[in-house]
């Protein structure tokens, strides 16, 4: 008899010879720029908790107290037995960062794209993202049904191009992007999108994962950034990097929030977001909007480390995400375990995550100097060997 299950070996096999197998690494302790991997301390260039939030005491205790207040969990989904006035306080609380009318939590950032982008558009409708969206935007454009067509990345020509081909054949579109590219650390055409899709009677999505608590003049994301606040688009995002916690949000219009309380199958069918979890997501969003120090800090982090690296292959970026262009997975792989024996866990990120390999280096407010020069020492190094 043929095993059914054989064909599982032969794949790992392929994915073994083309230097793309992953396995996850154990971090013991609190997350900080500083942790322990496998029993070793190494400076930490691989978290998304750019604002060193997630082990910050004021947030512990939120969610101690949170726990202590209403259990462990939310027992079930938010339209049943899972809605708390906390997961209220919190939606307010995003909707008040953001500037709009209303928001609406999830049980992680996944969740958020996959409900939000099916619950919009269907059969009968088209989706043109951006070629380097972030996989919970593809996905969720095939669990739509609609027409997904990708454009060049950051190409509003192509935008255009594909719009002027396609859209009157469709009776709704929805233009998707990550504001911050999450793999590249560069930012989207935002004004310009929202200019297109106004011209071309289109729903826009903005996926501000990375963005949220980093970029703009409050921490509210990209849309502040570039001085879009106000206009009518779908902003959604996370609470699990600069926010320090755990989930996803949509924030938006009233009329948009009310239908994906009605439409949306991730959140209608999924147990709500921990009280842990939603009471440290309001405490960070309240330290955000009380001081903006460490926003200040994370900045200051990346410009320095950027000028450091000047002399290297870097991807342009405008955010806390420095990524270095290599030519092999090897030579990726190669690397981030010479930074790793130096004390540094740089991640080597490789195909199919990415179309080219590279080192993925994310920067945290609590970076100090000396790691910075040390990660640029012995990233000179490791590329000259």
């Amino acid at each position: 008899m043929v095993n059914p299950y054989a064909w599982i070996d032969k794949s790992l096999e392929t994915i073994h010879r083309a230097n793309w197998y992953r396995s996850v690494k154990a971090i013991t302790g609190l997350p900080d720029a500083v942790v322990e991997l496998s029993g070793k301390p190494v400076v930490n260039f691989a978290s998304n908790d750019y604002l060193g939030l997630a082990g910050d005491e004021r947030l512990i205790c939120a969610a101690v107290n949170g726990t202590q207040a209403y259990g462990t969990g939310s027992t079930g989904s938010r339209l049943l037995s899972g809605h708390k006035e906390l997961h209220q306080e919190l939606e307010n609380a995003i909707a008040s960062l953001k500037q709009t009318e209303s928001a609406l939590v999830f049980s992680s950032g996944y969740l958020a794209n996959l409900g939000t982008v099916s619950a919009l558009v269907g059969q009968r409708d088209l989706i043109l993202g951006d070629l380097y969206n972030h996989s919970s935007l593809k996905k969720g454009a095939i669990l739509s049904g609609a027409t997904a067509i990708d454009y060049l990345h950051n190409d509003v020509g192509d935008l255009r191009s594909q719009l002027i081909q396609h859209r009157s054949l469709y009776r709704r579109c929805l233009i998707t992007t990550d504001t911050v590219f999450s793999m590249d650390g560069d930012l989207c055409p935002l004004p310009e999108l929202i200019a297109i899709a106004e011209e071309f009677d289109c729903m826009l999505l903005v996926d501000e994962a990375h963005a949220t608590g980093v970029m703009g003049k409050t921490g509210a994301g990209c849309v502040e950034h570039f001085h879009c606040t106000g206009k009518e688009l779908i902003q959604v995002g996370t609470l699990s990097k600069a926010l320090g916690s755990l989930g996803g949000y949509v924030a938006g219009s009233q009329v948009l929030i009310d239908y994906l309380r009605n439409r949306a199958a991730t959140w209608i069918y999924t147990t709500g977001l921990s009280p842990a979890d939603t009471a440290a997501a309001i405490r960070a969003i309240a330290i955000i909007k009380e001081d903006s120090s460490r926003k200040e800090q994370l900045w200051q982090n990346i410009n320095y480390l950027k000028q450091q690296l000047s002399g290297l292959n870097l991807l342009r970026s405008e955010s806390p995400i420095l990524c270095i262009n290599l030519n092999t997975p090897e030579s990726a792989l190669n690397q981030a375990q010479q930074l790793l024996e130096a004390g540094i866990f740089v991640p080597a990120i490789r195909p199919p995550t990415v179309p080219t390999s590279r080192l993925r280096l994310s920067l945290m407010a609590t970076h100090q100097r000396s790691h910075l020069d040390l990660v640029a020492e012995n990233l000179y190094r490791a590329i000259d060997n």
